[in-house]
């Protein structure tokens, strides 16, 4: 195949760094080496049991024919039903896409307004798909660094700065992956005023760990913040971390009409539907009790404040608790310019994930796949044992470096 085959698009597009480090933990574990992977954000707890009844009992009706393109009616309901009851947001299902995850709906939106120059605000530490989407889309991201100093979050200052005449989308994540960053009510508020002067620019609200939080205060949401701005917001959520069915693969959004029809013009040249026997259960987990939420997020949290105290008594190393998601993400700049044992320099934070893999055995993602470098991402969606065990060998592999 000649270079130039491929379009330029893909010839400089990266592949995801979480999937990569998972990639190469999974090449050891073949190996034959002892590996706790923790570079893959995947709740460990099994389905719900009523939402694995439900995707039975689809199967026992014969729901195995094509639906809608935009998802079933049933579910689009559900969704409809689900905005209402925890945001205070009034959708129709014709507001609703359903896709093959959260992701393919944030891929659709991007794929059905951006054109080249076009510019999407991203503030990072953000998900690694995130830059990589708009670039697919031949867009360009405008990248806003937010440090530990802000919390990990763009401030209304920042947000200004950003935007330009070609800004056509905010990218904003809360609770954030990587850093477990959630946005205030009183901060949507103030970014929400900037937005007000800036009538061109919409929102892509990415609320997939809606559910995993850690204090009592309430979630917001920019369209239920400022509803203002509802008519240029997609609010995006789905079932893949709350229900623990990350492998189902529906995710949804819900926005304008105008847009959901792009988007949905977009997935029907793409992947047509998500799985009709997905969409049966995830109707059971919308509609269903959530009793079970409780449980995972006394866990997730059981888990963080193991691992962040873990990470805080490392020398070099420095980490906030998050206040949602199920990732911590330490400070790593005191141990660069270190060496190994062998003698090798620790220059980037690319350097000690791959030290760390390498030495100890334990995936982790750097913070430069996430735009923000000097850290490292560590999932805490692993069984308390893995996480006991994996934060022995990072303090052993970072001890080592002189």
């Amino acid at each position: 195949m000649k270079p130039d085959f491929l379009a330029q698009r893909v010839r400089t597009a990266k592949p995801s760094a979480t999937k990569e480090m998972t990639r190469l933990a999974n090449e050891l574990k073949r190996e034959g080496r002892d590996v706790i992977a923790l570079s893959q954000g995947e709740p460990d707890f099994p389905t719900p049991q009523h939402v694995r009844e439900a995707a039975k009992s689809a199967i026992d009706r014969n729901e195995s024919r094509y639906t809608d393109v935009a998802g079933t009616l049933a579910l689009r309901e559900a969704v409809a039903r689900k905005f209402e009851r925890d945001n205070g947001l009034s959708f129709d299902p014709g507001q609703i896409q359903v896709g093959c995850g959260a992701k393919q709906v944030l891929y659709n939106a991007l794929q059905a307004t951006i054109g080249p120059g076009d510019e999407v605000i991203i503030p990072t530490p953000a998900w690694v798909s995130y830059p990589e989407m708009v670039l697919l889309a031949d867009g360009r991201p405008v990248i806003v660094r937010c440090g530990a100093s802000t919390g990990f979050k763009i401030t209304p200052e920042q947000l200004e700065d950003a935007i330009t005449a070609r800004t056509k989308w905010l990218m904003l994540n809360s609770p954030s992956n990587p850093s477990g960053a959630v946005y205030t009510h009183n901060e949507l508020m103030a970014l929400g005023e900037v937005l007000l002067r800036h009538p061109h620019v919409w929102v892509m609200a990415d609320d997939i760990y809606e559910k995993i939080r850690y204090d009592t205060t309430p979630f917001a949401t920019p369209a239920a913040v400022v509803p203002d701005l509802a008519a240029r917001t997609l609010t995006i959520n789905g079932v893949s971390k709350a229900y623990a069915m990350t492998g189902w693969r529906v995710g949804f959004g819900a926005g304008p009409v105008p847009l959901i029809k792009a988007m949905n013009l977009v997935q029907s040249q793409a992947t047509s539907h998500t799985s009709s026997i997905s969409q049966a259960a995830s109707i059971a987990a919308l509609d269903g009790p959530t009793d079970f939420l409780h449980g995972f997020v006394q866990a997730f949290r059981r888990r963080r404040d193991t691992v962040v105290a873990a990470l805080q008594s490392v020398d070099g190393l420095t980490c906030d608790s998050p206040r949602g998601a199920f990732y911590a993400f330490p400070g790593c700049h005191g141990l660069l310019g270190r060496q190994t044992p062998s003698g090798a320099l620790i220059e980037t934070d690319t350097d000690l994930a791959m030290h760390i893999l390498r030495s100890s055995g334990v995936a982790v993602v750097p913070g430069s796949a996430f735009e923000l470098p000097g850290h490292f991402r560590v999932s805490y969606a692993a069984s308390d044992a893995e996480l006991f065990q994996a934060m022995n060998r990072i303090s052993e592999a970072c001890s080592a470096l002189r």
